[in-house]
């Protein structure tokens, strides 16, 4: 732990995933001497990611944690201070604006850039993390890619579940959605898609057990609820579509989040309701959550920043 607990700088950038290495990078060659805290999860959620095949720029593909190690030296040989933290409390009731790191060191800053990201919500079963990344997935648009042609499992009822659906159903021989109640959430017209793809097999009252196999995906035991009937499902994936949770908490008494908790900013920015605090990335992007539309936010957020502390004087 650092000895001085209290140190100002000019920005500070909370958070490491695509979008906090690419404001890192900006705010670097723009000479605003940009601090970067990296949180629990160094590299964010494509750290738990293994094949990434749809980031421009890496026409063989590339490993999730590989790339991100790629950002990171990148925005270091830019000058950015990368360092290994997380921010446990804010106070950002007046400026300078309050940082702190590990419960201990309080950080002030000019401008913070917010990129702390989402958490993929799990079922909570040992199998399921066992298996992240040798079948099991948080992400369909991300990995269905690689069961072509396979039988694969989504476990959900919402709008999302069923756009992964149908967009595994495309690839996939068959896709076996697995709903805990006896009617969806999603909307009406998506709802209407899913039952009426012929490849896409509805379960519904239905709980997963456990997801079954030694190095990868074999298939699923799954509890109908209402019979009190257990099956089991050869699959060779298993998708879980149960919803994000932005990683927001601490800034809720300041910054103005909607009802799911991703932080709101003006369209067409990266500003949020307060001047000098821009957020970036999964942790206000609950629409498309890619790597590449992170980082392109990262980047609207080092220019927004720059701009500010530019007319400010600072």
């Amino acid at each position: 732990m650092e000895t001085n607990q209290q140190e100002h700088v000019h920005l500070l950038i909370v958070g490491s995933g695509p979008a906090g290495y690419t404001a890192a990078i900006y705010a670097a060659r723009a000479n605003l001497k940009p601090v970067l805290y990296q949180g629990i999860q160094p590299g964010g959620q494509l750290t738990i990611t293994t094949e990434v095949e749809n980031y421009p720029g890496y026409p063989e593909g590339i490993q999730g944690p590989e790339m991100m190690v790629d950002f990171e030296k990148q925005a270091a040989r830019m000058g950015a201070d990368i360092r290994f933290g997380m921010a446990t409390s804010v106070d950002f009731s007046s400026k300078p604006y309050k940082v702190t790191i590990d419960e201990s060191k309080v950080m002030t800053a000019d401008a913070i850039i917010i990129a702390t990201g989402a958490s993929a919500k799990w079922l909570g079963m040992p199998s399921e993390q066992r298996l992240n990344g040798s079948g099991v997935s948080a992400c369909a648009v991300c990995d269905g890619f690689f069961f072509r042609g396979k039988e694969v499992a989504i476990v959900g009822a919402g709008d999302t579940a069923a756009e992964e659906a149908l967009y595994l159903s495309k690839m996939c021989s068959n896709v076996h959605m697995i709903v805990r109640r006896h009617e969806m959430r999603a909307s009406k017209v998506m709802q209407d898609r899913v039952l009426k793809t012929s490849n896409i097999i509805v379960y519904w009252n239905t709980e997963t057990q456990e997801v079954l196999g030694e190095n990868k995906v074999e298939a699923v035991r799954l509890l109908n609820t209402a019979k009190n009937e257990e099956t089991t499902v050869p699959v060779s994936a298993f998708f879980v579509a149960i919803g994000h949770k932005p990683n927001s908490d601490i800034f809720q008494d300041y910054l103005e989040l909607d009802e799911q908790g991703y932080i709101k900013t003006v369209p067409g920015s990266s500003r949020t309701n307060l001047e000098g605090v821009f957020a970036c990335g999964d942790v206000q992007d609950k629409i498309y959550r890619q790597a590449v539309t992170a980082a392109g936010s990262g980047c609207m957020a080092a220019l927004d920043a720059e701009r500010y502390l530019s007319a400010m004087g600072l």
